[in-house]
């Protein structure tokens, strides 16, 4: 009995021991996410479906690889929004510079490490040709970096000071009228970083998950495109590439080069808004639908089809974008290189609309090429005959049983007199008086 129950005591034992170590033995899932190059519409994309990823396979963390100059505020303001919502652990690794847009990601992130050499800040907003944004812009870029670190619990006048210059902080390098950027040293020493190491290997071990499944997620060539696609810089070469293609192609005959690389600028264009997820399918179709009243407006004379079209062109560029400001610019440029091209080919080259020729007659109906409204009767010079009717001074003669309608040459001639044809001229016929008759 005493060896039955020492038994049951050993095996409980053993399945006491094994259970928390079948516990422990359970393998941590991390995801490596990239954020580098510059921050766009097309990386929170896929940034989205990176950290969805995660959330399905239920990871312990996601580690954030930062290495960005910034980009696009209202791209960062996505992120950061995707990365406060959500359940999963996530850490920036600031992999040498994390700076603007890429300041503010790194802010939105449950921890932050620094490799030795590395930098963060520097976060002033610009316009497009790289001016300090309006105040409005930068009130709200201001209050967004200022939240961003204290709802990651750091003291917000670091963050402050890295979008405005105002800011005097001297013993770090930024007094008045210069933007804070952070060393990783600063940083640790501030309390915007968590610490500092070499690289990835030794952040996973200094977290725990060294021996962790690591997944790392890369953008598929279809991200990386739409990336390219939606950058701030190629939107406006893809449009006006796309409408001087289009305005070559009305130029030349058929349908050739110009044409195609106007079409394909478009599409691409179209690709990326929504590969990037910014524009679905329905803005595609408002766009071919404005193609077509266009086309349409050339064989429909009014106007309104080609206005309607116009209009419908450019509020699927509209629709397709975000970012209203940009857009407009963009398409203020296409247009006037369009409107300058047409100039050149019309002043200096002396072209014309090839479209235009199918629907517009073009020849004249002269003289010299053989056009006559009527029948010139030269038979007729020459030829004598009697005024049946006062000519004042167009009326009726006879020639030969033939009643012909003329005209004097300005004088009155009176009923049956004899005259003489001296001109014909189509439809008119001139006659004389003859003077003595024989």
């Amino acid at each position: 009995m005493k060896s039955v129950i020492a038994s049951l005591i050993v095996i409980l034992s053993l399945a006491g021991l094994i259970k928390p170590y079948t516990a422990d033995a359970k393998e941590k899932v991390v995801y490596v996410v990239p954020i580098e190059e510059t921050v766009e519409k097309g990386l929170l994309a896929f940034l989205e479906r990176a950290v969805h990823e995660a959330e399905d396979a239920n990871a312990d963390a996601i580690i954030f690889d930062v290495n960005t100059p910034g980009g696009a505020v209202d791209a960062a303001g996505g992120i950061g929004k995707l990365l406060t919502g959500t359940e999963v652990k996530t850490i920036a690794f600031v992999n040498k510079q994390a700076l603007s847009a890429g300041a503010y990601i790194s802010l939105n992130t449950d921890e932050i490490y620094m490799v030795p050499g590395s930098t963060m800040g520097s976060a002033a907003i610009i316009d497009q040709q790289g001016n300090t944004a309006g105040k409005k812009a930068e009130s709200y870029w201001f209050a967004a970096m200022k939240s961003a670190a204290v709802e990651s619990g750091r003291d917000p006048i670091y963050a402050q000071a890295m979008a405005d210059e105002s800011i005097d902080l001297p013993e770090l390098g930024a007094g008045k009228g210069k933007l804070l950027t952070l060393t990783a040293e600063q940083a640790r020493e501030v309390g915007y970083s968590e610490g500092t190491v070499k690289n990835l290997d030794e952040l996973l071990d200094k977290l725990g998950y060294d021996n962790a499944e690591i997944r790392n997620v890369n953008e598929t060539f279809a991200e990386k495109l739409a990336r390219f696609l939606t950058h701030p810089v190629v939107i406006p070469i893809l449009l006006t590439i796309g409408s001087l293609g289009l305005v070559l192609e009305l130029y030349s005959p058929g349908f050739g080069l110009p044409g195609l690389a106007g079409l394909t600028s478009l599409l691409l264009f179209f690709y990326g808004h929504l590969v990037a997820g910014l524009a679905g399918f329905e803005t595609v179709i408002l766009f071919a639908l404005g193609i077509g009243l266009i086309l349409l407006e050339f064989f429909i004379p009014g106007g309104i089809a080609g206005a309607i079209g116009f209009v419908a062109v450019i509020a699927s560029f509209f629709i397709a974008s975000d970012n209203m400001v940009h857009m407009g610019i963009s398409i203020l440029i296409a247009l006037s290189a369009s409107i300058l091209l047409s100039i050149l080919m019309i002043r200096v080259f002396g072209k014309r609309m090839k479209l235009f020729k199918r629907i517009i007659l073009t020849d004249s109906t002269s003289t010299e090429k053989g056009y006559v409204s009527n029948k010139n009767r030269l038979e007729l010079i020459g030829v004598e005959g009697i005024t049946l009717t006062p000519l004042r001074p167009s009326g009726t003669i006879l020639v030969d049983d033939e009643r012909i309608d003329v005209v004097s040459e300005g004088a009155f001639i009176s009923k049956g007199t004899r005259v003489r044809i001296i001109k014909t001229e189509g439809s008119r016929i001139v006659v004389r008086e003859v003077k003595n008759p024989e």
